[in-house]
């Protein structure tokens, strides 16, 4: 449980530390709780990638308010299920209104295995 905490404010510093970037989408503030190649407090996000596919499907659940049933990883596992309040808090202040960038990024990111 702490270290849920824990994550929680990393991930509140890179919000503020990635808001104050102008241009394109950064993953940064993602990096606090995703990776590629292993989870973390997120899921791997190579597991989110292949469970979309491409980032206009992605997008397209970012743009319908990113609810639980609508996500492909976490509406079907119970210990992510468990972390979407967060990541749905994450979404109103990191990428809503950005979502096309956010998903094109993640998956460029994911594809360069840098995130």
């Amino acid at each position: 449980m702490k270290s849920i905490i824990v994550s929680m404010f990393v991930a509140a510093g890179l919000m503020v530390a990635g808001s104050a970037t102008a241009g394109a989408f950064s993953t940064g503030a993602c990096k606090a709780c995703h990776a590629v190649g292993k989870d973390v407090v997120g899921p791997d996000w190579k597991v989110v990638a292949d469970a979309y596919g491409d980032s206009k499907t992605l997008a397209a659940v970012f743009k319908s308010g990113f609810k639980v049933e609508d996500r492909k990883v976490a509406g079907a596992n119970d210990k992510w299920k468990k972390q979407a309040a967060v990541m749905t808090g994450q979404f109103g202040s990191l990428i809503k209104g950005h979502e096309d960038e956010a998903a094109d990024a993640l998956f460029a990111a994911v594809k360069a295995g840098k995130i």
